[in-house]
């Protein structure tokens, strides 16, 4: 059984993320700092039938993040698929913004990130195969002044996602995000959306890569 191991398995993108993969076979690792929400939302999926493991981390920790992947390795020897979805939403402007919980928002929204992929990719490129899917977003394309924190987050993992898909993919590893361009609610028609947008990208033929795609189009 194939393993998808999602990095903040909120209740809209990261869950409908993970069930939509459950859907298709995937054995699903669900991840957040609440064990409470995080053990109710795999209850819920497990009902529907899927194969689901929960474990906690802490993406505002780096060492929390490089450790789940290690354990989630030794566990069932591969991550075949890595969702990055966890982000920091703080609404802040500059002149609001203290320097200090910028780089707090910073280490959730790229440091984690890095962590993930630096992890997880080691033994995909080893294998040569594996995905890796970053949740992105609008304000990188578009940044907004009032949530000048998120934006240069999502701007930072797409500068990731290009900067790594050629040479990942010439190794046979597919890195790429979703620009979500929608106000998205959990248990929603744009929270499935996104997750079909994940697949699509996963499913897609070598010669039809991409290292990114928007949502809606």
């Amino acid at each position: 059984m194939k393993t998808f191991l999602s990095i903040g398995s909120g209740p809209g993108i990261g869950t409908a993320t993970a069930e939509r993969f459950a859907q298709e076979g995937f054995r699903i690792v669900l991840t957040s700092r609440d064990g409470l929400k995080l053990a109710s939302r795999a209850e819920q999926l497990r009902a529907k039938g899927h194969t689901v493991e929960v474990k906690i981390v802490d993406a505002g920790n780096l060492d929390s993040v490089s450790a789940l992947v290690r354990e989630t390795e030794a566990q069932f020897g591969a991550i075949d698929v890595l969702h990055f979805n966890a982000a920091s939403m703080r609404a802040a402007t500059l002149e609001a913004q203290e320097v200090e919980t910028f780089v707090l928002d910073q280490t959730v929204n790229l440091g984690a990130a890095l962590a993930a992929v630096k992890g997880a990719s080691q033994a995909m490129l080893a294998r040569g195969s594996g995905t890796i899917l970053l949740t992105g977003g609008m304000f990188a394309i578009k940044p907004s002044p009032e949530y000048l924190s998120l934006s240069i987050g999502k701007a930072g993992l797409r500068a990731m996602t290009q900067a790594l898909f050629d040479t990942f993919r010439k190794r046979g590893v597919h890195i790429a995000s979703v620009n979500v361009a929608a106000l998205v609610a959990p248990d929603s028609v744009e929270a499935r959306g996104v997750a079909d947008a994940f697949w699509r990208l996963y499913s897609a033929p070598l010669e039809a890569w991409s290292p990114e795609m928007t949502f809606p189009a």
